[in-house]
């Protein structure tokens, strides 16, 4: 099993020259915490809403002036299609982040794993062996 069947192949994107109102925009239209940046399909960075709250609110900057490549993590650590969820797991188990760019065998974006995505999916795993191990 690849790593595309535990992220989503729908990324929300904006390229570096978009500004920090465009990106707020974006994921409250789309009720999502964060958006990779990408030059065509080569990911460059990552804007999270607590980006949003920490790099621009909080340093006084002009959301509607301020492009997204001043404030987003640039070179997110990315994961290879290919690698199994463990491999996937034990690569981002020290790195304090919920959210990483998944990439194809020439560096384009594919999808995204989110740990979010990942303890949903296995509580519904665990509650499916619970009902087994219950007989229900």
């Amino acid at each position: 099993m690849g790593l595309m069947e535990f992220a989503r192949a729908e990324v929300i994107t904006l390229p570096p020259s978009a500004t920090v109102a465009d990106a707020a925009a974006l994921m409250s239209d789309m009720g999502v915490g964060s958006i990779v940046i990408a030059e065509g399909m080569k990911p460059v960075g990552i804007l999270t809403d607590r980006d949003v709250v920490v790099r621009v609110v909080n340093e006084g900057l002009e959301p509607q002036e301020t492009p997204v490549f001043r404030v987003m993590t640039p070179d997110p650590l990315v994961l290879a299609e290919e690698m199994t969820l463990f491999e996937a797991l034990e690569e981002v188990k020290h790195k304090g982040v919920r959210r990483y760019p998944v990439v194809d065998y020439e560096g384009n974006l594919v999808g995204i794993f989110t740990l979010d995505d990942v303890l949903q999916l296995l509580g519904l795993e665990m509650a499916a062996i619970a009902r087994v191990v219950e007989g229900k």
